[in-house]
């Protein structure tokens, strides 16, 4: 039979640039005498910008060590144990990097085999174990910990998460066997399911103590001293840990059936991990570890194996790394100093984006508008945010007061702009206005000043072209609501020079926004792709298929919202305007519906109506229904999904020949992080490649292979 030290040293063959843990033992005396004790601290030698991984290494270092302190815990010489981490960090789970290069069953089946044979031995040795999570701790991070008897966890620490789920993996190290026997189904089901489906949501350290995931809260400062002081007294049976009995009755089948209906709605059947994860959670109710050690084993060698886990990685790749370093931008030091900011606008977007100015880069910021009224309902707005920021906690009186003082309006756009470094205009999507009011503020800012434009989908060059210094306008699109999404698309005008390009990249990175630059063509990419998208949908609408069959034809891609629901989010005046500018841009292509323009004439927010509530479906709208006019083509779903995903790979192959943006991999990160396009399809290119539509319809796939799915 394998052993485990064998089964990693294969696995290690497939890695070979892992980054190694060593799992370092220091032995310590006790305070109050409690006895000598053997610390496990996690560290792979590097800050805490690099984060701890287990890659396969890794587990055999922490396999060595766990060979040496039950050697001791069997002869006597040690109380307990302890296993902790290197400053700010605990350890953040498996090494993703080497996940990428699996192609075997059987190798991925080693690795979640390897995992739990290591782990497991912290709950086998002959004394106390003691988890110590002093910073960050997610996915296998989190599991060693469940493996020990005893937690304690730092109120400093940032992040805790079982993020698999988000990722289209499972905690497959014991999270979701272990967890729910441990606080129980319901609460296992929020950390495991719900919070990895919402953006991989993350708890600080007094909800894991809350949720009774650790036995023990201290602060950061002296949080190792304390622990072991509380450890001492655990050992000394002064400190008894009583856990709350875990109900398993009905309350845990509900709480299965809970993360059922969480998964539907984000995911809508079209990613298994979050359903193989509740398999396992609702088979772990018996209390029997190692089958579901077992079965946590199979899933995940089975979607290690799979194309959702690869497009999530990639997904997660776009946004922790090439998010970070934005293809085509001009060398940062070419950037400009920004000291103040002007908006241009006191509407709601224009309101937001100062808020945003003001909290990011702490400078004065000052509105612009028409008349007082509007002004002082803008800033007013901001105030109001700033004073729900301080009722939250997410500010102190100070900083509210500080914030508060620095965003100001006027109507005198000399006097408010006369020493702005940066303009962003955020008014009405129409070319003479904006075109005039680029005039004004040019004839009032210094030479060095950027202009930015909002604009969704009017051309940058166009909006510059009657400028003297065209030179400095460039195209800042945010998207809505701008404190959420993280996309800024930065678009470069025809003369816009690298300077100012530059210090639109130096204001976004400062903005904490995820920068991507893209070409001055039509609506730029997801405004673009989402028309064509939308389009489709309304087009096979307007030919006769009813309403709800082409609603639930792209169910299957599991996206955030379904069309018609985004349609009313963004509006439908503003969704017909948009695709009357690309139908001008590319008649053959983006079409105009007549039903749409109905609908906005009749005053209508969207098609349909909510009644019973958020959680209920919502109806077609009896008034909308009624101002349809239909054709009598009617398609299937599968029809309908065919044609939609045909035509947005058209859109992006055509997009990519007109070098909107740098690669395919730069619209994927604009839909995840502009159009909150899910993780597990990695965006749209890798799941138009692996449905084969990319191919049929370009000639081509997006993506090479292996990137975003299994290698050859």
């Amino acid at each position: 039979m394998t052993t485990t030290a064998e089964l990693l040293k294969g696995a290690a063959e497939l890695f070979p640039d892992e980054v190694v843990t060593q799992a370092h033992v220091r032995h310590l005396d006790l305070p109050q005498g409690a006895g000598r004790f053997a610390l496990i601290t996690l560290d792979n030698g590097l800050d805490h910008t690099k984060p701890t991984t287990f890659g396969p290494a890794s587990l055999a270092n922490l396999n060595a060590a766990l060979d040496q302190v039950e050697k001791e815990a069997a002869e006597g010489e040690i109380v307990g144990v302890g296993v902790t981490g290197k400053p700010f960090i605990f350890a953040v789970g498996a090494d993703l990097k080497g996940v990428e290069l699996l192609k075997r069953h059987e190798d991925a089946l080693a690795i979640g085999k390897g995992g739990h044979d290591v782990f497991k031995r912290l709950a086998d040795l002959a004394v106390p174990t003691f988890a110590y999570y002093n910073g960050a701790a997610m996915g296998g991070g989190v599991e060693v910990g469940l493996h020990c008897a005893y937690r304690t966890v730092s109120a400093a620490l940032p992040a805790f998460s079982l993020p698999e789920v988000f990722l289209g993996l499972v905690p497959g190290w014991g999270g979701c066997t272990l967890l729910p026997n441990l606080i129980g189904a319901d609460r296992a089901v929020t950390v495991i399911i719900e919070n990895s489906l919402n953006q991989n949501r993350q708890l600080k350290g007094k909800q894991v103590y809350e949720l009774g995931i650790a036995d023990a809260i201290f602060e950061g400062a002296d949080f190792l001293e304390q622990s072991l002081i509380w450890t001492a007294s655990v050992l000394r049976g002064e400190i008894e840990v009583v856990r709350p009995e875990v109900d398993r009755g009905e309350a845990w089948d509900a709480a299965v059936e809970r993360g059922r209906a969480i998964a539907d709605g984000k995911v809508h059947g079209a990613a298994p991990a979050a359903y193989r994860a509740l398999d396992i959670i609702a088979a772990a109710k018996n209390g029997d570890l190692r089958q579901g050690f077992d079965a946590e084993d199979v899933a995940l060698a089975d979607l290690m194996t799979g194309g959702e886990l690869r497009s999530g990685i990639y997904a997660f790749n776009l946004v922790q790394k090439r998010a970070k370093r934005p293809a085509g931008a001009p060398d940062k030091s070419l950037a400009r100093p920004v000291t103040k900011v002007g908006v241009v606008g006191a509407g709601l977007m224009a309101s937001q984006l100062a808020l945003l100015f003001a909290r990011r880069l702490e400078v004065p910021v000052v509105l612009t508008d028409i008349d007082q009224e509007r002004v002082d309902k803008g800033v007013g707005y901001v105030h109001e945010e700033i004073d729900k920021l301080l009722l939250k906690g997410r500010v102190n009186q100070d900083k509210a007061n500080r914030l508060k003082a620095a965003v100001t309006g006027s109507l005198d756009k000399a006097a408010a702009f006369s020493d702005a470094d940066f303009v962003i205009e955020a008014v009405f999507e129409e070319m003479g206005v904006k075109q005039q009011v680029f005039a004004e503020v040019e004839a009032v800012v210094p030479e060095h000043a950027i202009l930015a434009t909002n604009t969704s989908s009017l051309s940058v060059s166009e909006m510059a072209s009657k400028l003297q210094h065209p030179e400095r306008v460039v195209g800042f699109h945010f998207f809505n609501p701008v404190a959420i999404l993280p996309l800024l698309e930065i678009v470069r005008g025809e003369k816009t020079d690298d300077a100012s390009l530059a210090t639109a990249f130096g204001v976004a990175k400062k903005l904490k926004k995820t920068a991507v630059l893209v070409k001055d063509a039509p609506a730029f990419v997801v405004n673009r792709i989402l028309t064509r998208f939308m389009g489709e949908i309304q087009n096979v609408i307007d030919e006769g298929t009813p309403v709800d069959v082409a609603e639930r034809a792209v169910e299957p891609l599991g996206l955030p919202m379904s069309p018609l629901v985004l349609l009313e989010l963004v509006g439908p005046a503003i969704g017909l305007h948009v695709s009357e500018t690309l139908h001008q841009a590319f008649p053959d292509r983006f079409t105009v519906s007549e039903n749409l323009r109905r609908v906005v004439e009749a005053g209508k927010r969207g098609f349909y109506v909510h009644a019973g509530g958020s959680s209920a479906k919502p109806e077609l709208d009896p008034e909308v229904a009624a101002l349809l006019q239909q054709g009598d083509s009617v398609l299937t779903e599968e029809q309908v999904r065919t044609r939609v995903l045909e035509t947005v790979a058209q859109e992006i192959g055509l997009m990519l020949d007109e070098g909107v943006v740098a690669e395919a991999q730069d619209i994927d990160l604009c839909l995840i992080t502009g159009a909150g396009w899910p993780f597990h399809l990695g965006g749209i290119t890798p799941y138009l490649d692996r449905e084969g539509v990319s191919e049929r319809v370009v000639g081509r796939r997006f993506l090479a292979p292996g990137v975003a799915s299994v290698p050859a």
